[in-house]
């Protein structure tokens, strides 16, 4: 553990890069290997358009990132926040801190943007995108990055994350992000058994379906049990799956990224509900 820890607390910026480009690069490479359905795209121009906003959110982060390491600096100076009030174990104080903050960073900011209509106006970018891969997981307007970075400083400040420890989330949020994003066929023994864990493309995809009620479950970035504890979890046949967003199914448009920048000053989302019953 003190490794890893040594290793996250000076982790050099081209690091970081690395883990995130080349996680793109392998599941990427894993996806033409295996994939789980054919692609009816460009896949070049599809894997830029994504590209171009895993820039801006780069940007976004690194714009903000002295806030969130001056703040994960104060809090573990002063033995703040919910895991520095009791003695423990560093194994249970890694493990339960990393639990933590993708509960409060993710799968609550991921909850609150489908559920509040003016976030919901930034974060049906990343649901617009019809062919699902890796890249799909860093398609996110700018605007939500900035929604993102302010769950995640939230997350901080209660947790009492060390910057160590927020810098090993982020690279495990970004990692299996592409991972249950990508469009890789598992065999069903194995996403059965890492499912129990983490959170599987085959269960990921049912978030991605075009129409509701399905597009409200399986929020969970890193950890499966968060969608289980909260009963948003939904099991579905993923070959039955319609990628997109039925407010935004124009493809000539949901590949445009003027579109995709505009798209959030367009007018508030359908509130048209489905049934829990429809079936696919």
């Amino acid at each position: 553990m003190d490794a890893l820890i040594n290793y996250f607390e000076t982790i050099p910026s081209s690091h970081r890069t690395v883990i995130l480009f080349g996680g793109l690069a392998f599941f990427l490479l894993i996806e033409n290997v295996a994939p789980f359905f054919q692609f009816k795209n460009n896949k070049i121009k599809h894997v830029g358009l994504n590209l171009f906003f895993t820039f801006t959110t780069i940007l976004v982060n690194f714009v903000f990132a002295f806030i969130l390491i001056n703040a994960s600096q104060y809090v573990d100076a002063n033995q703040f926040g919910l895991i520095q009030f009791f003695p423990l174990p560093i194994f249970v104080f890694t493990l339960l801190g990393i639990m933590l903050l993708d509960l409060l960073g993710a799968w609550l900011a991921h909850w609150t943007e489908h559920h509040v209509k003016w976030m919901w106006q930034f974060h049906l970018i990343h649901h617009t995108d019809m062919n699902l891969d890796a890249s799909s997981a860093n398609r996110h307007h700018p605007g939500e990055s900035v929604i993102r970075f302010l769950f995640t400083l939230m997350a901080v400040v209660i947790v009492g994350a060390p910057v160590w420890m927020v810098l090993l989330y982020q690279a495990l949020s970004v990692t299996l992000s592409q991972f249950n994003h990508s469009n890789i066929s598992m065999p069903k023994w194995l996403d059965t058994a890492v499912s129990w864990l983490v959170v599987t493309p085959d269960m990921h995809r049912v978030h991605h379906h075009y129409r509701q009620p399905y597009s409200d479950s399986n929020y969970g970035n890193i950890f499966s049990i968060w969608d289980k504890i909260f009963r948003t979890y939904q099991k579905v046949d993923n070959r039955k799956l319609v990628y997109g967003l039925d407010t935004h199914m124009e493809k000539e448009n949901v590949n445009k990224i003027g579109y995709l920048l505009k798209a959030p000053f367009a007018g508030y989302r359908s509130e048209i509900k489905y049934s829990e019953k429809e079936q696919l």
